[in-house]
């Protein structure tokens, strides 16, 4: 009676084990897809902003930074210490 005593503890052991097993694996198996899925999104918002950055004209490109000086010059009036002469 003993050995049928130990014998269902030691099945109940073996149950309780692979129960943890099981519940185990499916925490990594929803970690995964969970990564799975924020790599995928990460994947597709990268494609995108290449995309974006391709087909986007570059505006710089048409700014010429030495124009911006350009257009200030004829605004200064030249100030001299000479009397103009006196016209006819």
């Amino acid at each position: 009676m003993s050995n049928k005593v130990e014998e269902l503890l030691n099945t109940a052991r073996i149950n309780e084990l692979l129960h943890r097993k099981e519940l185990e694996e499916k925490n990594k198996n929803t970690i995964v897809i969970v990564l799975a899925i924020i790599g995928a999104v990460a994947a597709i918002a990268g494609i995108a902003f290449a995309v974006y950055k391709y087909l986007t004209p570059d505006y710089l490109d048409d700014f010429d930074s030495d124009d911006i000086y350009d257009n200030f010059d004829d605004d200064f009036i030249e100030f001299s210490d000479e009397k103009p002469e006196a016209e006819d």
